[in-house]
């Protein structure tokens, strides 16, 4: 009886041993798939997200192995050359490069397209000393363009919105995903809280509400009516999983317009000549 409760005890103990390493790898996988806040409401993108959403594509980089992968959201916008995206994609918050656009391209349809790395244009200026938010962006046109059976984001217009304390009900479409999601696609409801008064480029940061991760970059942020209104750039403290704060916990991104929605316009423009 004692050697059968010593085998007992022992595969108690494994047991338990197994149950421990269980709770163990399930919280390490919670933390990794913690949303910026408590509430999550981001589900996976379907047909009918990308057909109301058209430019919705994936800036996919290559490792130092050289394996493809995806980085950040990006959008086919105005014609089916021109793509914009954050440039923290290939700088850093001091402006030194970190990633080489020759190793990335852009993907939508279910193809991957090369840029034109001579026309890359960044949203801050030359004599810049760091990245802000509101000038977190660049214009890229594609090597050749898409084929023509894939439907460019329109060009936007200008939002009207006010500056100051400002709840706006919004859609984040993340056609990269979140690196703490599941699913390969994001879209969810969420709001605009604030939108922060205007810099000399004439571009407003928005402070938002909308779960974001790692790979949520460039996510494009809409209004009810399916019109893109800003593009988000960084988000405070991740995956912590805590409330909205105006001050300490927050999302941003930049609006379209100033010199973004100038430069977007003067890009179609040229390419039409």
């Amino acid at each position: 009886m004692r050697g059968g409760r010593r085998v007992a005890g022992a595969g108690l103990r494994g047991f338990r041993t197994t149950v421990v390493a269980a709770l163990l790898l399930a919280a390490s996988a919670a933390a990794a798939l913690a949303a910026l806040y408590p509430r999550e409401a981001r589900r996976f993108m379907a047909e009918e997200d990308f057909r109301r959403y058209p430019g919705a594509g994936v800036l996919t980089c290559r490792t130092e192995e050289g394996v493809p992968e995806r980085a950040a959201a990006a959008w086919l916008i105005g014609d089916r050359g021109l793509v914009v995206l954050n440039a923290h994609n290939f700088v850093d918050r001091k402006l030194r490069p970190t990633h080489p656009i020759d190793d990335c391209a852009f993907s939508i349809g279910e193809k991957e397209y090369a840029f034109d790395i001579d026309s890359l244009r960044f949203g801050f200026a030359r004599d810049a000393k760091s990245l802000n938010i509101t000038d977190d962006w660049a214009l890229v046109r594609l090597r050749d363009p898409v084929d023509a059976d894939i439907a460019p984001q329109p060009i936007p217009d200008a939002p009207a919105l006010p500056t100051g304390v400002e709840t706006l009900r919004v859609v984040m479409v993340s056609p990269a995903g979140h690196s703490n999601f599941r699913r390969a696609t994001s879209i969810e409801e969420c709001q605009i809280r604030q939108i922060d008064a205007p810099t000399e480029a004439g571009i407003r940061r928005a402070r938002h509400d909308c779960n974001d991760g790692y790979g949520g970059s460039g996510s494009g942020i809409f209004s009810d009516d399916g019109r893109l209104i800003a593009m988000h750039s960084a988000s405070l403290d991740m995956n912590s999983r805590r409330d909205f704060d105006m001050e300490r916990h927050f999302g941003m991104a930049l609006l379209f317009e100033g010199e973004l929605l100038e430069a977007i316009r003067a890009n179609l423009r040229a390419d039409a000549r």
